[in-house]
């Protein structure tokens, strides 16, 4: 219990603080008024205040000092009638008992969505690395070839007369390159798909960025599109869970390299930029395709609505909440002279919320 009460205390200084500050008011205004003024009920106030800490544990143990604060209060009051304090004390416990209870079940409700929200957002993401099944394989295949054809060199230069040490060294060296490709290509892959709860990490954004592009070059290789890059060199980290923002850029390189594969070779352009200002980052994926009319462009992220003959219209409105649960705003446009613009804000400064 002490453990898990440090661990609380640490991770919100602040909120704990102010908790601490409220309810040492609270107890003092108690103690100091009479019997007859049930100054004790205004603990629901700092039990609705640890419901911020997201954590029912930190809510019950909020509860209870709440309750031993008003116990203590009723024995340390010097004025007033003892009987009307001791139905004033009864009737600010059971008002302290019912919010801890409730609260704690409307956190524990909450957990559960944001699970079964983590869990359509993993099948989701099982969903377009399904898609990118060929692509992965190719990207896969290529360096576990290259593994084959060095070793078979550095074989060969080792039984020669004499060994070719040197050559052989030089093969092994590349076989350990290749095996590095192939491994990091499994790694991001099976980053994308694991089980894992929402996490609060401070995540480099040019490094996710590159991650999915490094997963879907060779998409963009076989349907002819010229990517283009403008990451910004000093852009700050975010406060958010890498996997889930990988999941969303994904999900709109995806949509952006479908929009191009429906126009002609020779105008498929896909730029992906990210920028900084002084209160937000904004990641942006703008394609050259065919485009959307703006009253389309305004239901894209709504649930269920889908322009693809197959689709679920589940990804967009997936990566909204996924965003909008980061603090941040999703975002779409048409692009000059012709496709469509997809993107989202984050702010600066950690305001990830759980």
């Amino acid at each position: 219990m002490r453990r898990e009460f440090l661990k609380y205390l640490f991770e919100m200084p602040l909120l704990w603080l102010g908790i601490a500050v409220l309810a040492g008011l609270i107890f003092i205004g108690d103690t100091i008024t009479d019997l007859e003024i049930a100054f004790a009920v205004l603990y629901v106030s700092v039990i609705l205040l640890a419901v911020y800490s997201g954590r029912t544990g930190a809510i019950a143990m909020v509860g209870i000092a709440c309750a031993v604060l008003t116990i203590v209060s009723y024995f340390l009051t010097r004025h007033g009638a003892s009987q009307a304090g001791l139905i004033n004390s009864a009737l600010s416990l059971v008002a302290i008992g019912a919010t801890t209870y409730l609260a704690i079940r409307i956190e524990m409700l909450d957990a559960r969505a944001r699970q079964a929200q983590s869990e359509l957002a993993r099948m989701s993401r099982l969903m377009i690395v399904g898609e990118l099944g060929t692509s992965i394989a190719h990207e896969v295949s290529q360096p576990i070839t290259a593994i084959a054809a060095n070793g078979n060199a550095a074989l060969r230069w080792l039984s020669a007369t004499p060994p070719d040490n040197d050559e052989a060294r030089r093969a092994i060296e590349r076989i350990v390159t290749d095996a590095g490709r192939a491994g990091d290509v499994i790694g991001r892959v099976r980053g994308l798909v694991a089980r894992s709860s929402p996490s609060r990490d401070t995540v480099d954004l040019v490094e996710a960025i590159n991650d999915v592009l490094e997963l879907v070059r060779s998409e963009i290789r076989r349907n002819q599109i010229l990517l283009r890059t403008e990451l910004a060199g000093d852009l700050p980290l975010v406060a958010g869970d890498r996997v889930q923002l990988q999941q969303v850029i994904l999900n709109l390189v995806m949509n952006a390299i479908e929009a191009l594969v429906e126009v002609d070779a020779e105008t498929r352009e896909l730029l992906v930029s990210a920028a900084a200002d002084e209160r937000k980052v904004t990641v942006s994926v703008r394609d050259t395709g065919s485009g959307m009319p703006a009253e389309m462009l305004d239901k894209t992220f709504e649930a269920f609505y889908t322009t693809k003959p197959k689709g679920m219209g589940m990804g967009l409105a997936i990566s909204r909440s996924i965003i909008e649960a980061h603090g941040g705003t999703v975002y779409a446009a048409p692009n000059f002279p012709h496709g469509a613009v997809f993107g989202f804000t984050l702010p600066l400064g950690g305001k990830a919320k759980g």
